[in-house]
């Protein structure tokens, strides 16, 4: 007879093979057969091989700056929080998200791990999360309706870019509007806290484990902890947010102009708009970070974008937009990988940062890398 807790297991197992499956078959499927059909490696390859040092050098130093506001962003949400911890942090946590499917949950654990093993409370770490998980989340449905306003002001807006952009404000607007209620009174947290929860026990019973208790209180306790935080640290926040999304569009912005794009090829508002839909699907969960689809978004925004009105022929411009896409992924997705293996290191290692762990156990709160800095 099967034991109680096997079906469950299997279950998951089951689950999660499926999520592999497809997220390689995705991934594969775009680099192998979909992006070598837009323009082959070798012109891409040749087209990146003409940067001069200048440029490139331009580029990392412009992709070095783009990890420090992320870096700033974690230390504007929990204060005692230094530099390299912030580092150490962000870096290994994003690399664990990049490299699985779902990677998520067990980023969100070693991050835990690591600002626990620094003396900081889990009150403090799930604050952390969750203020800097929907300070980058409202950003991200943001833009698209910022850059899409740009657009219009120039005459270059379209239906296939209004229709996204309405969706992300229609999502933004509920989710301020949520958020605006658990702040600002209690009862509508409380009301919210146990609704969520009720949710997810749900969710929780169809793998047969037990419900979770008091989201209630627990949701009353964040909207405290969040009032004293966003009172006082709000500016900081909202900067170090807003600055850390456009560095990543200057990185995008960068690397197609070094590579022959030109802004009358492409504008920079054409640019921004096309990033911001491709940070949108980055959120959904295909593969890890995004990878493959928001390569494949990029080339084709920015060809779809550029194609009316290029300088250069045709199969050229497919080869620069490729290039600039991908050397963009290659600077701020795969070099993360192997730094947050450094890194990840580092926290083994740095003993001296260790603090005794606080008391209270560590509660539930989104991955701190749910804002992977390579989408």
């Amino acid at each position: 007879m099967e034991a109680p807790m096997e079906k469950p297991r299997k279950k998951k197992t089951l689950i999660r093979t499926i999520q592999i499956v497809v997220s390689v078959g995705v991934t594969l499927a775009i680099f192998a057969l979909i992006i070598p059909k837009i323009a082959s490696y070798a012109s891409v390859w040749k087209t990146i091989a003409k940067l001069t040092p200048i440029e490139f050098g331009s580029l990392v130093l412009a992709t070095v700056f783009n990890l420090f506001t992320y870096w700033w962003q974690m230390m504007a949400a929990m204060p005692g929080l230094t530099l390299g911890q912030s580092a150490v942090n962000n870096q290994s946590s994003t690399t664990i998200a990049n490299l699985m499917p779902g990677g998520g949950i067990v980023s969100m654990g070693v991050a835990y791990a690591m600002f626990y093993s620094w003396g900081f409370s889990g009150s403090q770490i799930a604050l952390l999360i969750s203020t800097t998980g929907l300070w980058n989340t409202f950003m991200k449905l943001f833009l698209p309706v910022f850059a899409l306003v740009l657009l219009a002001f120039t005459g270059n807006a379209t239906t296939a870019l209004l229709i996204p952009a309405m969706i992300g404000l229609a999502i933004l607007i509920a989710s301020v509007t949520i958020f605006g209620l658990v702040l600002a009174r209690k009862t509508a947290a409380r009301a919210i806290g146990n609704r969520v929860g009720s949710l997810w026990s749900r969710m929780r019973g169809i793998f047969r484990k037990p419900p979770v208790e008091e989201w209630g209180e627990k949701a009353v306790t964040f909207r405290n902890d969040t009032l004293v935080l966003v009172g006082k640290r709000w500016p900081a926040l909202t900067l170090t947010t807003i600055v850390s999304h456009l560095a990543l569009y200057f990185v995008l912005l960068l690397a197609l102009r070094h590579v022959g794009v030109a802004e009358a090829e492409v504008s920079s508002i054409q640019v921004l708009a096309v990033f911001a839909f491709a940070r949108l699907l980055s959120a959904a969960p295909i593969t890890p970070g995004g990878l493959g689809v928001v390569e494949l978004a990029l080339i084709g925004g920015l060809y779809a974008a550029g194609r009316s009105h290029t300088d250069v022929p045709i199969a050229e411009f497919k080869a620069q937009v490729t290039a600039a896409a991908l050397l963009f992924r290659v600077l701020t997705f795969g070099i993360q990988i192997p730094l947050g293996g450094f890194t990840y290191i580092i926290w083994q290692r740095k003993k001296s940062w260790r603090k005794p762990q606080a008391a209270e156990a560590p509660g539930p709160g989104p991955s701190p890398v749910a804002e992977p800095i390579a989408s």
